[in-house]
């Protein structure tokens, strides 16, 4: 009888490597690794290798970088989203592709499960699932970390480092980097260790080489650099005038961001399960194309157009850090943003200077904006007439009056 196949989302680091072998001996199973490309860099060095030292007996290292770029990265930031205020989504939007990536191999290999190492206590295991769910609701899924025999045998880091040395597993860990990270074509996370204390200062002198994608703003050019971007339908298609795609543009502006010390966040943020934590993010490209397409917005788009869609933003942020990437509700808005989007087309023209990201100019074919309309000084179209506030002004006047009214007859 043929043994079960489990598709392993496989990083390489401890806690997976772990887990592969874990697998292995408690499912007597055979383990599929898979690794997504999407950006990690040197860090995917040497993973087949590992993986199938480990045990796996198949390995999947698939470049995902231009499906990441074009099919999930570009279509968020058209949507204007930005979680709690600050957070880019790096890593949320990885998830959905991963797990479509997960359910995909796992078809083709005949397995009926899926495992992950997301911890019982993050957003992760939540995304990974809920992708699945949305995508192959007949695999199982093995989530090792929410499993009281496995906490029971690694009840900590030390458990597993002894595990590993028992097992000829090589693993990296040390206190050297009392923190973990995740890398993306979008950004690089750090969190945990000396950052679970949100009076730690990360941006400290002492911790700047913690940092991976950025230079510190102080250490950044002491000369601005100015750059234009030019977009078709929200999209940023230009860089400089030369054409690139949704992967080049992604490459080149964390090339040019990181460069200039652009796009550190450090934020204490609210975790789908119930608990706060304390994250710091890089993210030098992805905040050089939002601040660029809201202001290609701000003059292509229509008033109401942008204010509904803004509605909507703290709602499409939360569905793709909840994990919601494949639900009804979250495409049902990526149609409406789609449509809003089809005359955010121009270029638009930033300087950037020691962290900072600085408007220095706009323009497109289907502007909005009338100079002329505008105007303080007489509009030579006469499509404006200022006596008309008059009449408008009253209107909007009429409900406060009659509310100022009722209160003072209660005094």
């Amino acid at each position: 009888m043929a043994k079960q196949k489990i598709v392993l989302a496989y990083s390489g680091g401890l806690d997976t490597s772990i887990i592969l072998k874990w697998l292995k001996e408690t499912y007597d199973a055979e383990i599929i690794a898979f690794t997504a490309d999407i950006g990690q860099k040197e860090e995917l060095d040497g993973l087949e290798e590992k993986a199938l030292a480990t045990g796996a007996s198949k390995v999947y290292i698939d470049d995902l970088r231009e499906e990441f770029a074009s099919d999930f990265i570009f279509p968020m930031f058209q949507s204007g989203a930005l979680y709690e205020g600050q957070y880019l989504l790096g890593t949320s939007i990885a998830r959905p592709l991963i797990a479509k990536r997960m359910v995909e191999i796992a078809r083709a290999e005949g397995a009926t499960a899926i495992a992950h190492g997301a911890t019982g206590k993050g957003n992760d295991q939540v995304r990974f699932e809920l992708g699945v769910a949305a995508l192959a609701p007949d695999l199982q899924v093995i989530a090792p970390w929410r499993l009281e025999s496995f906490r029971e045998q690694f009840p900590g880091r030390a458990e597993m480092i002894a595990y590993a040395e028992k097992h000829g597993i090589k693993v990296t860990a040390s206190a050297a980097k009392p923190y973990s990270t995740d890398r993306n074509l979008l950004h690089i996370s750090f969190e945990s260790g000396m950052l679970e204390y949100p009076w730690f200062d990360a941006s400290a002198e002492s911790n700047k080489d913690m940092f991976v994608m950025s230079v510190s703003p102080e250490d950044a050019p002491d000369q601005a650099e100015y750059i234009d971007l030019g977009f078709d339908q929200g999209n940023c298609v230009t860089i400089n005038g030369e054409s690139y795609n949704p992967l080049q543009t992604m490459e080149k502006l964390n090339e040019i961001g990181g460069k200039h010390g652009i796009g550190r966040v450090d934020m204490v943020e609210n975790r789908f399960v119930g608990m706060k934590s304390r994250g710091v993010y890089e993210t030098p490209g992805g905040t050089i194309l939002f601040a660029a397409h809201r202001v290609m917005e701000s003059l292509t788009m229509d008033r109401d157009v942008m204010h509904l869609r803004d509605s909507l933003i703290s709602k499409y942020s939360t569905l793709v850090y909840n994990g919601f990437w494949f639900a009804p509700e979250r495409l049902a808005l990526q149609a409406l943003v789609n449509e809003s989007q089809r005359n955010v087309s121009g270029t638009v023209r930033l300087k950037l200077y020691k962290g900072n990201v600085i408007t220095a100019g706009v323009k497109s074919p289907v502007s909005l904006y009338n100079p002329d309309i505008a105007t303080m000084e007489a509009d030579p179209t006469q499509a404006y007439d200022q006596g008309d506030a008059t009449g408008f002004i009253r209107l909007n006047a009429l409900r406060l009056k009659v509310s100022s009214g009722v209160e003072q007859s209660k005094k």
